[in-house]
């Protein structure tokens, strides 16, 4: 399709449920050409199996998929477990992921497509601050970088796990001079929840049928999916679901594991950086958006 957008996925598939549902968006979003899969954080390994399992249902072998790096740039708090993995185990998925391959991978793929490539981030920035620092032109030559990351309109106390978990890798990647980049917080994406009740009876076509095994992990401690990662898709192929302020993020290097991780917004045409941040979202509209691919 001529308006097909060519993207890169890095995930912590396996750990929060929205990674998954992101993943079957964007596997039957007929706008999306899905150039590869990237995982980051903790059991790299079972990420990509979770990630395999969820392509197959929607019928894309096809798709590469690679391992990346497990732990936070510095010791941090890290995320080791990957709970969803369980769901999955017993269905047919390869065992013998390579390590560390995603971050050589990425940067081929950016290459090999100059201003080209959106690159969606849903989970720790540590790939993608390896990335930026192996390669540092590859910033630039992105067409744009969408996040679901940070907190930008709520108290400066408030921290967001993407974030957290390597604060490090975020401060580096907020601080290079890089292509548009697109963040939404938990101020907007928290608006957007179903019960468990409503996932369970919506999410009955392929992929979702995978993905609400997946799910029924995650309801074990929550009666609610919050889908943060899926409206962070979304928006690359509905940028009008929200609206947006420019500016500038930042995100301090802060060696104090009480404050690290904050994540700040000056409005504005402050600095170098071509930061634009969600600041509110037609649910409603974002909820069509998401479920008529599967239709």
């Amino acid at each position: 399709m001529s308006d097909e957008i060519p993207i890169l996925l890095d995930t912590d598939i396996g750990s929060d449920i929205d990674d998954a549902v992101a993943l079957a968006y964007l596997l039957r979003q007929p706008r999306c050409r899905l150039l590869g899969i990237t995982t980051v954080t903790g059991d790299v390994a079972k990420r990509c199996a979770c990630a395999e399992v969820v392509c197959a249902a929607a019928g894309r072998r096809d798709i590469p998929i690679h391992a990346g790096r497990s732990a936070p740039l510095v010791p941090g708090p890290g995320q080791p477990e990957v709970p969803q993995y369980a769901a999955i185990e017993a269905m047919r998925h390869r065992r013998d992921w390579p390590a560390n391959t995603a971050v050589d991978f990425l940067r081929r793929t950016i290459r090999a497509y100059p201003g080209a490539i959106t690159l969606l981030t849903i989970g720790p920035l540590s790939n993608i601050a390896l990335l930026f620092a192996l390669d540092p032109e590859v910033p630039l030559l992105l067409k744009q970088i969408v996040s679901m990351a940070g907190i930008f309109y709520a108290a400066p106390q408030d921290r967001e796990w993407n974030i957290l978990v390597d604060s490090p890798a975020a401060t580096m990647v907020y601080s290079t001079p890089r292509a548009p980049h697109v963040s939404l917080g938990l101020d907007v994406t928290t608006k957007c929840k179903l019960a468990a009740a409503q996932v369970r009876q919506r999410f009955s076509v392929s992929p979702l049928d995978v993905v609400v095994k997946m799910a029924d992990v995650w309801f074990q401690r929550a009666g609610e999916i919050v889908f943060h990662d899926p409206l962070a898709a979304a928006v690359i192929f509905q940028p009008d679901l929200c609206h947006y302020e420019d500016g500038t993020v930042r995100v301090p290097l802060d060696p104090d594991t009480n404050t690290a991780g904050r994540t700040f917004f000056t409005q504005g045409t402050v600095g170098r950086q071509p930061d634009r941040v969600a600041k509110t979202v037609q649910m409603e509209r974002f909820f069509a958006e998401y479920f008529k691919v599967f239709a």
